[in-house]
């Protein structure tokens, strides 16, 4: 939602990681080799699109996995390749380059701590467990009709956990983020009080000075984005 408003590229950083995730399961790779992982990653082509509604599509080598990407199977896996240095290192670069080509959005787990530490506007979006769950669960109930919600709940607790206490670049909040507990707000209006602080400092970037919004993705939240402005090149 924030990106449309605003006009600028959206960039899931997590879809990113699940299509990693999607190559490597489909090699039949074990989730604990390390160097095979990383050389999935550096020799995978990954591209981000928008259709004529805005949606963003991901492409794996030139093949549409948007949704691919979204199994629960898939889902059990990703932490294991989130937590890998070497992918982490090649996906930063990726995002950094993504990000400067254009004034984007970007959404992720480290973005405002690891990707653009030096951002202006840290957004931390946070809701509790269960509301998290059962967002996640409506979001993969449209892909996966016979999916349970304890099936979901486990996965995200097992999700927090790994990304909570991995070694590199785990989940943490930014110390200048904006913290924004969203339990009890709709998508409307927590785009809403985003933005009243967004478009303000927007306002003074665009007299002279490019900007960047970027996404710092909060505890698995899958239907909330977490927009950070930095001046661009800065």
């Amino acid at each position: 939602n924030i990106s449309k408003k605003l006009h600028f590229l959206y960039i899931d950083t997590g879809a990113m990681y699940r299509a990693i995730t999607l190559r490597a399961l489909e090699k039949d790779v074990n989730l604990n080799n390390t160097r095979v992982l990383t050389d999935i990653a550096r020799y995978s082509r990954i591209e981000l699109s928008a259709n004529s509604s805005g949606t963003q599509r991901i492409f794996l080598d030139g093949k549409d996995v948007t949704y691919k990407i979204r199994t629960p199977q898939l889902t059990k896996c990703v932490s294991y390749i989130a937590r890998v240095k070497g992918i982490r290192e090649y996906m930063v670069k990726l995002q950094r380059r993504l990000a400067k080509e254009t004034n984007s959005v970007l959404e992720g787990r480290d973005i405002g701590t690891v990707v653009f530490p030096d951002a202006n506007i840290k957004f931390y979006l946070d809701a509790s467990f269960k509301e998290r769950a059962k967002r996640r669960f409506k979001e993969l109930k449209t892909h996966n009709p016979h999916i349970k919600l304890r099936d979901v709940e486990e996965d995200v607790e097992v999700r927090d956990r790994r990304d909570l206490t991995r070694r590199y670049a785990p989940l943490k909040k930014a110390r200048d983020a904006i913290y924004v507990d969203t339990t009890n707000l709709s998508i409307r209006e927590v785009t809403d009080r985003l933005l009243g602080i967004i478009n303000p400092k927007l306002h003074l970037f665009r007299r002279g000075i490019g900007c960047k919004v970027l996404h710092e993705k909060s505890r698995g939240i899958p239907l909330h984005r977490h927009p950070t402005c930095r001046q661009a090149g800065g």
